[in-house]
């Protein structure tokens, strides 16, 4: 190889490292901005390859994109997230960066005063950013049961149905959605956001959560007026009657963390069995339940009771991709229902 040889590719190798880097820099700017806007865990978030960064460039330009993707970002701006939250992501930012002895950065401690003094409230704002742009934005309790409910925050099985829903939208697109226990709200928006449904009703119990719920829908974007056409409703499982369910007329019919009490349960394998028996073979809806299996008796106890009203079921594949952040240690499972 002569010297002209060997210096084009010292110089393709360097480009080929800086591409590498650059494209490792935007994939953990990305995984920051996911997972600060969802409010995840601050030790899953990606501190080694910060502090390494810094260590090995002597500069802080990383952290401050990362503060540009997060605090500094015009979507904090609209819906921030909790005050504690905000302030402690901050505090390790800062941490790292005193720490790797780099010049400090102004905006950073700017940032820092201005939640410092912040007043707290029990909601906040929580947003799941879309593959394809944009984001669903949540107003959600901070504690995870409150006013006798589970229904005011976002659970492992939406965001898991929702990534599904994602991979699979040929099953929504032009179709009456129903959704059972919508709760925040979480699934059903990244539904009509993303997959083309006619008309979608998110549905709901409990008068405190169908009013966050209201406030979601319009929080972003969704109505009567808008494509898809969008509803909600209050739906009692134990009082819906069949003529009811016929007026619905919904293609596709999809509920995620409904399965948590034997009693609730029991109730849902009715309603299920009765949309699929009492529905023809040309307009039988498709029904998917999404399910945390916390207790193997509960969830074992629903399939049963779904097996005793003669409605079948097979378990779908999981989602590829790793569009939210949440618990993958969690045993999540999707099931078809057919009768």
């Amino acid at each position: 190889m002569g010297k002209q040889e060997v210096n084009k590719y010292t110089c393709k190798m360097a480009l080929s490292e800086r591409s590498s880097v650059q494209g490792s820099v935007k994939e953990v700017l990305r995984e920051f901005q996911v997972s600060f806007f969802a409010m995840t865990r601050l030790p899953s978030f990606p501190w080694t390859f910060v502090e390494k960064d810094l260590e090995s460039s002597g500069s802080s330009e990383l952290v401050s994109q990362v503060l540009k993707q997060t605090c500094l970002h015009p979507l904090c701006r609209k819906f921030p997230p909790a005050v504690r939250y905000r302030r402690l992501f901050l505090s390790h930012l800062i941490g790292r960066l005193e720490a790797s002895g780099c010049e400090p950065l102004d905006e950073l401690y700017d940032a820092l005063a201005e939640v410092v003094g912040a007043e707290e409230t029990t909601e906040c704002y929580k947003s799941y950013l879309l593959p394809a742009g944009g984001a669903v934005s949540l107003m959600e309790n901070i504690a995870l049961i409150s006013e006798g409910t589970t229904g005011l925050v976002t659970w492992e099985a939406a965001l898991y149905l929702a990534e599904w829903a994602l991979e699979n939208q040929q099953v929504f697109a032009g179709r009456t959605v129903l959704e059972l226990g919508s709760g925040a709200g979480l699934t059903g928006i990244a539904v009509c956001r993303s997959c083309s449904p006619k008309r979608f009703i998110f549905s709901d119990c409990h008068a405190t959560v169908l009013q966050k719920l209201r406030d979601n829908v319009r929080l972003n974007g969704l109505s009567e007026q808008t494509t898809p056409a969008v509803s909600v409703e209050k739906l009692d499982w134990t009082a819906i009657s069949e003529e009811e369910l016929r007026e619905i007329g919904a293609d596709v019919i999809i509920a995620a963390d409904v399965v948590y009490d034997p009693d609730i349960a029991g109730s849902l394998a009715k309603l299920l069995s009765i949309v699929l028996r009492h529905s023809s073979a040309e307009i039988l809806p498709q029904v998917f339940i999404c399910s945390t299996i916390r207790n193997l008796e509960t969830y074992g106890g629903f399939k049963q009771q779904l097996e005793t009203e003669g409605v079948g079921h097979e378990v779908i594949p999981a989602p590829v991709s790793r569009v939210f952040p949440y618990n993958r240690q969690s045993t999540i499972e999707l099931i078809k229902l057919s009768r």
